[in-house]
């Protein structure tokens, strides 16, 4: 008979997330996961496989706990663009708040350390950079219908502005000391949507 786990793995996936989040996966050892953790080698491997599969779990985990939030804002009933300025917003303060500026966004972290060279995480990247841009479009549409987007502007450019407006608001907020280099640039661009 197999001996019982003496750890709770749903725990142990979220503790590996957050060493990842904060230290990167490359400068991640296993040792740091066992030592964070808690927990023997073998059960580590057990339980997760590699550090590749464990960081690919951890990064699908992130992606479903920030999911739902963005359905939130982009999808409450009434006007849309006041939900879509409140996003961007959230994202330059977030980028520039010394308390999160850091650690920054796992997904765009991903993007810039594993996406250019490793398949499984540019998968990850790619989906859930779509899921966002997906929900921004939608949001968009629907401002259009409702008036609050002139119908001469395309949905799906400005959508995909603004991605990537989010994405560069991440990684010049982990580098920049200057709060106001992001928050300047999420208003200059929530000015395009007048």
């Amino acid at each position: 008979m197999g001996r019982t786990k003496e750890f709770d793995p749903d725990a142990a996936l979220q503790s590996a997330l957050e060493l990842f989040w904060r230290r990167g996966y490359e400068a991640t050892s296993m040792a740091d996961l066992v030592e964070h953790l808690g927990i023997g080698k073998a059960s580590l491997y057990a339980t997760f496989g590699s550090k590749h599969e464990l960081y690919l779990r951890a990064l699908d985990r992130y992606g479903q706990a920030q999911k739902p939030m963005l359905i939130r804002e982009l999808s409450a009933p009434g006007q849309v663009l006041p939900a879509v300025r409140g996003l961007v917003r959230r994202f330059a303060a977030e980028a520039a708040a010394a308390a999160t500026r850091e650690q920054g966004c796992l997904v765009t972290n991903t993007a810039v350390e594993l996406a250019p060279h490793d398949r499984e995480a540019a998968r990850r990247v790619e989906h859930s950079w779509d899921t966002v841009e997906t929900l921004l479009h939608s949001a968009l549409v629907r401002a259009q219908a409702q008036g609050e987007l002139a119908p001469d502007r395309d949905p799906l450019a400005l959508a995909r502005m603004l991605f990537v407006l989010l994405q560069g608001l991440r990684v010049v907020g982990k580098a920049s000391a200057d709060p106001a280099r992001v928050r300047d640039a999420a208003e200059q661009a929530l000015a395009l949507l007048d």
